[in-house]
This record gives structure tokens, sequence and C-alpha cells, in this order.
């Protein structure tokens, strides 16, 4: 396959329109995206990807705040309208019109509870916009997982919250790479144990954290990649390989990174 590594160079919004541009899509990086070490890799890996597929998008830069979804779910309710209103007139006075989010808790938050605040646009998760090219024939993977088996965690805010199974799973597929599914999936599927604010909290004394117990489900299918769709399960699984030392021989990848290294990118 020919080499396509080339320098990316994200577009920021301000920038674009000062120019007289006005983008298809805004993505949303997120906190996560911007300052998790290890979740930059897959901003950067869907970076990539935009810019190889040449998709008219910017980010807001140092205009993105915190969505204020764990504000909400810790219980600080204030701090989530104030974000909630601050965020929807900065994007009201830019005019966006669709957001992409690799995180489904931005994805949530902006679809379920920002229309309550006035907002009015469309939220796309990368799982959901990366099928849609693969379906238009816009987006054509390389095989480069062929002969590697891949197990996939349903984030919760993904799944049970938004009923969103099928994309993650078909984008895995289009890489070539075999799906074999955990005992608990879907909607059985368990949590990674990082959600709704309990990334935060320290586990009680005695107890078996979540985390652990989910990455017992995937090494009981013995992957040579775990795959997922959100920042906290990817630091909640590689945590869990760390915990059962097995990080030499397993990896935790996100669906950007898979297609990303698919196309060598």
């Amino acid at each position: 396959m020919e080499n396509n590594k080339q320098k990316v160079t994200v577009p920021v919004m301000a920038s674009l329109m000062a120019e007289g541009k006005k983008p298809d899509f805004l993505w949303w990086v997120g906190s996560a995206g911007a300052f998790d070490d290890r979740y930059k890799k897959v901003s950067q890996a869907f970076a990539k990807i935009l810019t190889y597929l040449d998709i008219n998008y910017a980010i807001l830069g140092t205009e993105e705040s915190s969505s204020g979804d764990v504000a909400r779910r810790a219980g600080n309710e204030m701090l989530f309208q104030m974000q909630a209103l601050t965020n929807i007139e900065l994007l009201k006075a830019y005019e966006i019109k669709k957001i992409i989010t690799c995180d489904p808790h931005v994805y949530n938050t902006f679809k379920h509870e920002y229309p309550d605040f006035g907002a009015e646009f469309e939220v796309i998760h990368h799982s959901q916009f990366l099928l849609d090219l693969i379906n238009k024939g816009k987006l054509i993977p390389g095989k480069l997982f062929s002969g590697k088996t891949i197990t996939y965690h349903d984030p919760c805010y993904l799944g049970r919250i938004n009923d969103i199974y099928d994309e993650p799973r078909k984008v895995i597929s289009s890489t070539g790479g075999k799906l074999i599914e955990m005992v608990r999936n879907r909607s059985f599927a368990l949590c990674c144990g990082a959600g709704g604010g309990q990334m935060f909290k320290e586990a009680e004394k005695g107890d078996k954290e979540v985390f652990i117990e989910r990455i017992e489900d995937v090494l009981s299918v013995n992957p040579d990649i775990i795959a997922t769709a959100c920042p906290y399960c990817m630091v909640m699984m590689t945590d869990g390989l760390k915990y059962k030392n097995k990080e030499e021989n397993k990896q935790v990848k996100d669906l950007a990174e898979l297609i990303a290294e698919s196309l060598e990118l």
C-alpha cells in the first residue's frame, strides 16, 4: 500500500471564519482528546483521517471548554448549566450545525441534554461518521488487521444509553480483523467503571474494582486487540491490562486508530 503519511494542520474555527470560510463540521475534541497523553494519540489519528479524506472541518482550539458532563454526573448542576449555556452561546455565534466527537459522554450530553438549554445542532459520534463514509465508498480501509482477533468493549454512553452497537463493530470489521465477542456484550456489556464521574472516585476498600472484572471478560476470549470508542474506556482497559501484566502482548485501540493504521496514515 502506498504510504500516505503527511503533516496534518488542524484548522481552527476562529481563523477559518476570519478568512471567510465556513466548515461543514465542528470536531469537538473533548478534554481527554486534548489533555490525556494516551487519548491525544486518538485525536491525532482522527485528525489524520479527516485530512486524508479532505473533510471540511474545524476545531474550537482554545475556545473549547468542558461539556459539563462530569459536573452534572457528580452532582454540580449549577456548573453544568453554566458550561452548557456558555458552550451553546459560542456554537450559535459560529452557526454550528453539525458536531463530530470521539467521546460518547460529550455525544450523549450534546444530543440529549443541551437541547433543554436551546441547542440546535446535530451531533455525530465518530463511529457513525466513519461507518457512513465507509458505506458511501469515500473511506476504504486497508486490511492491515487481517489475521488479528479483535474484541470490542461497548461504552455505556454509546451502547446502552444511545443504542449504538452495530456501527463500531462494522468499522472494526472493515479493517480485516476478526471480531470476537465477549460473553457480556452489547446491552449486557459490563461498564468499564469510569463513567458517570466514577473515574475520579476511589474504590471502596476490599471491593473488586469494575475495570478488573471487565478486563477478565476481555482476557477470557484472548484477543490480540481490545477496541473501544471512548476515552474513559481506553484508560480503564489499558489499566486493566497493566493490572493483569498483559500490556506487552495485548493492545487497546480506538476505532480511529484502527482506521488510521489500516490506511498507513
